[in-house]
């Protein structure tokens, strides 16, 4: 079964749907959920501060991602795909990514796995600079094509 364009951005809209849903909920209850996982692993009072700030700090991140990625793909749904708009657009996801990356070393030095999110998100990282970096490609190449008539 093949999925159509339309579907597709409609699909990864609901995704983003469902990463907001979560991400209500955790901004919701952030301090309830760092203080049952500090307690059922025994962990000080300083792991559930830094827990606490470390999700709260990442929340204003995945945020701004979310909305980005969300104006992203309405972009592409109007066909304006290789645009400088949607460069800035990747771009800030990446320094979302990054500042995730940022909070979550910081964190690490209080509770260790905190080095497991830090690597996904500068992995992450790494994988929208590429792309941010082909789109500028594109748009160079693009624009260079429309001269040649």
């Amino acid at each position: 079964m093949k999925i159509s364009r339309d579907h597709s951005i409609l699909l990864s809209k609901c995704c983003i749907v469902i990463f907001a849903a979560a991400l209500f909920a955790l901004d919701c209850g952030g301090y309830f959920a760092a203080r049952w996982f500090c307690a059922s692993r025994s962990l000080q009072t300083p792991a559930l501060v830094a827990m606490t700030v470390a999700i709260y700090c990442c929340s204003i991140f995945a945020w701004t991602a979310l909305w980005q990625l969300w104006k992203l793909l309405g972009n592409i749904r109007n066909d304006d795909v290789f645009t400088a708009e949607n460069v800035r657009r990747l771009r800030t996801v990446s320094w979302c990514c990054a500042g995730v990356a940022m909070v979550c070393f910081a964190a690490c030095f209080f509770y260790v796995s905190f080095l497991f999110v830090t690597v996904a998100a500068a992995f992450m990282t790494l994988i929208v600079r590429i792309i941010k970096n082909v789109f500028e490609q594109a748009i160079e190449m693009k624009s260079e094509l429309d001269l040649t008539v």
